[in-house]
Formats: C-alpha cells, structure tokens, sequence
C-alpha cells in the first residue's frame, strides 16, 4: 500500500515540481561527480631521536604523505613547522595517475648544542591537513650533561655622553642555536634592569644610565637562564655638565630717611643671567609676594637688567623688600628707615607800632 501511495505522489506532482526535483538531482550528480582526494600525514620521526655525543650532529626528520588521487595528475605543496616558531620554505611534487600514493619527506638540521624539540609536516595542497608533533632532543657532552646552555660567553662595553649626562650599556649575548636568554643589568652590585630576548646566535642588548649627577663606576651583563653566566665588568665615568642658563638677583635698599612727609624712597634690584632667557621674578613687599614680572636676555655670556620698587612713606616706620626668582634662589632681605619730622611753625614778625608827628600851633598877636 505504502509504494501505491508513493507511485499517486509521483503521478499527481505538478510539471514544475517535476523539474525543479530533477535539477536537484543534476546538482547532487555534479558534486558526486567531483570526489576530493583524500590526505594524510605521518608524525615525523627524527633520527636519531634522542642523541647525546659530540657536537654539531645532523639530525634527519622524516614523514610520510598519503594521498589518494581522484586525478590523473595531482601535484602536493608541504612545509616543515619547527618547535622554535619557525616555518620552512613551501616544497612541492608532482606525481600521475590515480588511487593511493605514498611518499617519503625528509629535512635535515645541524645542531651545535643542546636542544629539545620537536617537527611537523603542514601539507598545503591537494588538501590542508597536519602531521602530529614528532619529538627529539640533542645532548652535547656526556650523557649526563642534558640541560639546555647558554654558550656563557657574553660581554658588555659601555661609553659614555657627557652632554646629556647619560651612559648608555652595549651588551652581546652569545648563544648556540635559537633559544630565549634571560638577563639581568649590574651596576656597582645592585641590579638595574631584567629582560628576556630570543637570541640566535648572537644578539645585543642595551640599557640607559640618566643620573642626576656626576657618577661612576662599573656594569656587568649577567645571565640568568637557562644557565648563569657572567660577562667581565665595564667601568664608566659620568660628568653632568649643567650648561642651563644660570640666574641669580640682588637688592639694595635706599639710604635712611628723615625728614618732611610723605616722602618716597625707591629700592633698586638687578637680575643676572649667563645665557639667553627669560626670568620670571617678583617683589616680596613686607613678606607679602607681588605679581609676577619678566626679564629677558637675548645675548650672550653673563648679563644683567636694573629694576625698582618705590614704597611711598606717609609716616615714620620701615619696609622691606626680596626679590624673589621662579625656580630661583630668592635674595635677602633690606629694610629702608623713615622717620618723618614736622617742619617748624615759622614765627611772625612783629608789626611796628606808628609814632604820631606832634603838631604845631601858630599863635597871631594883635
């Protein structure tokens, strides 16, 4: 019953239907038409795998591809992968006819010290696919000696710019074969700087000595791992040459006073630099601090600009006045006396009293 209703399916289904069904099946027959080959890849063998002897030694890795070709000429692209990140040159081969096909591929590597690590092989083409990690190690020396080293012949040498009052450490790091190095900077005993770098074969490392003042001594690159080493000490002498403008300031106070007021008495103050600048400076007014002035100096070597400050005395006292430099030294101190008097009342002139004229009578006798 069930394949009499699938038969009045098929019967009663549209035109349409029909067509698009077998357009689907066109597509379907055209994937299947096309098989991709099919590949695999051995875990590399190292040989040998494990040495311990004499150094350099050659060590051969090898791995099988498998493929199995849909074509009657398929080409393989492969590359080595490295445990130390590295990545060889893209190969490639190309063989004919079709079914499962093996090959053999093989690299050679030198090594001139210890290591541990391990090969793969990345096949790129007809298919991507990645072998498995295939492990080895090389020991140098006696079999007992299965650590990893670092050749300990490191050195440092310094030199020394005395404008910018730095040191600046050049150090070389030797190594046998690609490996990371880690390392410390010593100056005068007292550890200044760790870093790690990778190294293959030789590397240089730096460090920046910015003090203050003058200083000397000596500077060491030492190794820490993955063995310790130390390279022989650099001395070095730092001078710290100050060649900033220099600037200072003085103040004078005016001569004592005594007499009528008010009264104005001016304070006079100069302001030195070696150099060309500008100096930014203020009065100190009775311990009180004034507005900010400037002074600029556009020549060369020591030079000097007057100023003043006027305090203006109603009565008898005393004021003081500094100078005082922005991120400067500030100057002493001077105080300026007054002492009013009172101009004398001027006494008036006594006014003279007129004498009378007498007068004379003229007597007529008859």
């Amino acid at each position: 019953m069930a394949m009499l209703a699938t038969m009045a399916v098929g019967m009663l289904a549209t035109p349409a239907a029909a067509a698009s069904g077998s357009s689907q099946a066109g597509k379907v027959a055209s994937v299947a038409a096309k098989p991709r080959p099919a590949v695999s890849a051995g875990t590399p063998k190292a040989s040998p795998a494990k040495y311990a002897g004499e150094c350099p030694v050659n060590v051969t890795f090898s791995s099988k591809i498998k493929v199995k070709a849909v074509k009657s000429k398929t080409t393989v692209a492969y590359r080595w992968l490295r445990g130390d990140g590295s990545k060889g040159k893209v190969k490639s081969f190309t063989f004919r006819g079709k079914g499962v096909k093996s090959f053999i591929v093989k690299e050679k590597a030198t090594f001139k010290g210890n290591v541990k690590g391990w090969q793969a092989i990345q096949v790129l083409a007809p298919r991507g696919v990645k072998s498995s990690k295939g492990y080895f190690s090389v020991a140098c020396g006696s079999d007992e000696d299965k650590h990893e080293i670092v050749t300990p012949r490191v050195g440092a040498h310094v030199w020394v710019d005395e404008g910018n009052c730095k040191a600046v450490l050049v150090g070389r790091i030797h190594a046998s074969g690609v490996r990371w190095v880690h390392y410390r900077w010593v100056v005068n005993g007292h550890v200044v700087d760790r870093d790690s770098v990778r190294v293959d074969g030789s590397r240089k490392v730096f460090h920046v000595i910015r003090p203050r003042d003058d200083f000397r001594g000596w500077a060491s690159l030492q190794i820490v791992g993955p063995v310790e080493a130390s390279s022989n000490r650099a001395y070095f002498k730092i001078w710290c040459k100050d060649t900033s403008p220099k600037v200072w300031a003085s103040v004078d106070a005016p001569a004592a006073y005594e007499g009528t007021c008010p009264t104005a008495r001016t304070f006079s103050g100069t302001i030195s630099a070696s150099g060309r600048t500008t100096v930014r400076y203020r009065w100190i007014r009775d311990g009180v601090a004034g507005d900010w002035k400037y002074a600029h100096f556009t020549g060369h070597g020591s030079q000097s600009q007057g100023v003043t400050d006027t305090w203006s005395a109603s009565a008898s006292g005393e004021s003081k006045r500094a100078i005082d430099i922005a991120g400067g030294p500030t100057t002493g101190t001077v105080v300026a006396k007054v002492v009013c008097k009172v101009a004398p009342t001027p006494t008036p002139t006594p006014t003279p009293t007129p004498t009378p004229t007498p007068t004379t009578t003229a007597t007529t006798s008859a």
